[in-house]
């Protein structure tokens, strides 16, 4: 149980869930969209969140979606884990979602509500960062669809009154090789120290990661480094190493040395996997 009451809506189409949000709002409400709902009620219970009105997105057709449509594979924003996992459209994604908390919460977790979570792991949006996916965005000033590294900068930044729709990625990046793990501090058990999922396309090697810092990301600089395909893995990773973004976590789960040195590892093992693969 929550330890207030808020309002709670259904819209069934997109125009009808703005046009709700803007209403209440309007009145000086507290409103958000919602869809699988984990992370409100985990952080209601501690006083960490509070609404006057909630949105729910599932009965919206266009956020239910899973479907190729010519190059690109379009997913719904409303897509729980496990459905995302059974249908495995998307390999890489089905292979970092499959490691978010546990198979119950999966069920409920959704892939928008990972995605724009205040939690700073986020792992679902590791393979889109990756695969320079498209996202779809409607609110006040309608739909508009915008390039995933114009809008994610640690977390989505979306105005006041809008929400993420639908992912659309190219279908290239989705049959790409890739490289996904999580290391966590007690085997499969607590917290992930660290997220690393890793594609490659042509020659090049790209890398994201979650659990590092306060937020996911991929870097240019640090890919810049581990595709000097004329030094040794050493002097590339420690290159790499070097352009890391700040701050390091370090805390309960893990100082921030030693999650370099987890880092460290895990980027070995990617190129490992990776450099003798061929798209």
């Amino acid at each position: 149980m929550l330890p207030f009451d808020f309002d709670y809506y259904r819209p069934e189409t997109l125009q009808e869930a703005v046009e709700l949000y803007q209403k209440q709002a309007g009145q000086g409400k507290q409103v958000i969209f919602f869809s699988g709902g984990t992370e409100l009620i985990t952080l209601g219970r501690i006083d960490l969140a509070y609404v006057d009105a909630v949105i729910d997105i599932k009965g919206i057709a266009e956020c239910k979606i899973i479907k190729s449509e010519g190059s690109q594979l379009l997913l719904g924003s409303a897509l729980s884990l496990t459905q995302i996992e059974e249908a495995n459209p998307f390999p890489l994604l089905t292979k970092v979602a499959s490691e978010v908390a546990d198979h119950t919460a999966r069920g409920k977790i959704t892939l928008g509500g990972n995605i724009c979570a205040q939690i700073f792991y986020r792992e679902a949006v590791l393979p889109f960062l990756l695969a320079d996916s498209q996202l779809m965005i409607v609110g006040p000033e309608g739909i508009k669809t915008v390039q995933i590294h114009e809008i994610f900068q640690g977390q989505l930044q979306l105005k006041r009154g809008e929400m993420l729709v639908q992912t659309a990625t190219d279908r290239r990046f989705i049959e790409a090789p890739f490289y996904a793990v999580k290391r966590r501090q007690q085997w499969d058990t607590g917290y992930p120290l660290i997220t690393l999922a890793a594609l490659k396309i042509g020659q090049e090697i790209r890398v994201a990661i979650s659990g590092l810092c306060p937020f996911p990301f991929r870097s240019a600089e640090l890919e810049a480094h581990l595709n000097r395909w004329g030094q040794a893995a050493e002097s590339r990773i420690a290159g790499a190493l070097s352009v890391l973004p700040k701050p390091i976590l370090d805390d309960v789960e893990g100082s921030a040395e030693y999650r370099i040195f987890v880092l460290r590892n895990l980027l070995y093992d990617a190129l490992s996997v990776l450099e003798g693969s061929r798209v």
